[in-house]
């Protein structure tokens, strides 16, 4: 099942924690869940689960999870998500539109980005091996439950991806500050590819001679470009609100 897995990856149970990310792992069927660790009050909270909790002090989560996170008193030890094959995303005629990430590297941004794509309907986030974060608690917990919804994709080679998306009938839109027209003067009435470029860097020269065209936001001169993760929910806003 597993054609674009990379030899090597890491397969190892890691503890996800926060209410939001815990409850749709819970609800996910392909999620391989091994412990749940909780307060007495946030197993109160959680209610009724497909696993009982272990119910455990505060410190004991605090000893499983990073300094700084935010974990609401509950931790769920899981498998990472088997991955998907993109062949078969591809042929799924339901498949409309999925982003393609070039280099993008902030486990925060691809898991804002994660949650804007599922919210505006896309099928999929598509990136590579190399300089993109893995499945880790703090990407999952950036996304906000649609890691658990919305296939994250990872792909040994972007050239090779765009050929592929073409061949299936996919406008690859690259996202360009010198973009020769606004996103929302694009046609789109078909299947189509939201190609979004690395925090500060935008998209590779190669990656943008790829694409089948370029778009631009309309943006205020005041300000240089978006982060990727807001620039990416608002060019999906712009694909989608005539869909």
């Amino acid at each position: 099942m597993n054609s674009d897995k990379r030899p090597g990856q890491n397969e190892e149970a890691y503890w996800l924690y926060g209410m939001h990310p815990v409850r749709a792992a819970l609800a996910n069927p392909r999620r391989r869940i091994r412990r749940l660790l909780a307060t007495r009050n946030a197993a109160q909270t959680l209610g009724e689960t497909t696993i009982e909790a272990e119910i455990v002090e505060r410190r004991a989560i605090d000893r499983l999870v990073p300094a700084d996170a935010v974990h609401q008193g509950v931790a769920l030890l899981v498998d990472p998500l088997e991955d998907l094959r993109l062949d078969s995303l591809l042929r799924d005629d339901a498949t409309r539109v999925v982003l393609v990430l070039d280099q993008v590297t902030d486990p925060h941004n691809v898991g804002a980005i994660l949650r804007s794509a599922a919210a505006f309907g896309a099928s999929a986030v598509i990136t590579t091996w190399r300089h993109s974060p893995p499945e880790t608690a703090v990407l999952v917990k950036a996304a906000a439950g649609a890691f658990e919804v919305l296939p994250y994709i990872r792909i040994q080679n972007l050239a090779g991806l765009l050929e592929k998306l073409h061949e299936h009938d996919f406008l690859s839109i690259g996202l360009d500050a010198e973009g020769p027209a606004l996103m929302r003067d694009v046609p789109h009435d078909g299947r189509a590819a939201l190609v979004l470029g690395a925090e500060g860097k935008g998209l590779r020269h190669l990656t943008r001679e790829l694409c089948g065209t370029l778009a631009r936001l309309p943006i205020s001169p005041r300000v240089e470009s978006l982060n990727v993760s807001n620039a990416a929910a608002v060019a999906l806003y712009e694909l989608m609100r005539d869909a």
